[in-house]
């Protein structure tokens, strides 16, 4: 069996309600389940880190500030490049904020495809493809 080197990743929200309906199409789509209980919501996928949902202890503080100390954003690495649009356009449709379109990021390698949104509480999340290199063997 194995085990993720991450066990889990917390994230603290303005409304949990509200931040996990936003989360919640991405996550299906990525084959999490969702659990309620009480005011904290977590995400489980077999193989997968845990995702847990905390409401703010001081209401009213975000959202976060993406380039400040702290979150930068989460990178779901997926099989293909239309699975990255795929799910791109399912977080747009959840009323996620584009940052950047799906598109090559050659800087990165030049097999890394990829696209950026970011939910109401300023918690930024990639969709990314990046295929090994072929072996030229």
């Amino acid at each position: 069996m194995t085990v993720p080197l991450v066990d889990h990743l917390a994230l603290t929200v303005d409304d949990v309600p509200a931040a996990a309906s936003q989360f919640e199409p991405v996550l299906l789509a990525l084959g999490y389940t969702r659990t309620d209980a009480g005011s904290i919501v977590f995400w489980t996928c077999p193989g997968e880190s845990e995702l847990i949902f905390y409401p703010a202890r001081e209401p009213g503080t975000g959202p976060h500030r993406h380039g400040r100390v702290g979150w930068q954003h989460l990178a779901f690495s997926v099989g293909s490049r239309a699975e990255v649009d795929r799910l791109h356009e399912i977080a747009v449709r959840a009323g996620w904020t584009i940052v950047r379109d799906p598109k090559p990021y050659p800087r990165f390698t030049p097999r890394y495809y990829a696209s950026f949104v970011e939910d109401a509480n300023g918690i930024r999340i990639e969709f990314m493809h990046n295929p090994p290199r072929e072996s030229t063997d």
